[in-house]
């Protein structure tokens, strides 16, 4: 049961902690923790912090699949 939380939220995620520590050679889990422990200490920055980088990893995910389909035609 537990696994499947875990499974949900990891599918449901933006990636923003993956692309983190994918770019800075770091486990996911410790950029998620470092998450979780910063918006308890920095009353919720983080959070928005999160939120900001999943829209911009969004548009940029959106900007490549425009790239190739003009270049695929």
């Amino acid at each position: 049961m537990f696994q499947k939380i875990i499974t949900f939220f990891e599918k449901q995620s933006f990636g923003v902690c993956t692309y983190l520590a994918e770019r800075l050679n770091m486990s996911i889990s410790k950029i998620r923790l470092f998450f979780i422990y910063s918006s308890f200490l920095a009353v919720g920055f983080p959070i928005v912090f999160y939120v900001l980088a999943a829209l911009v990893l969004d548009v940029r995910h959106y900007i490549k699949r425009i790239r190739k389909q003009i270049w695929d035609i």
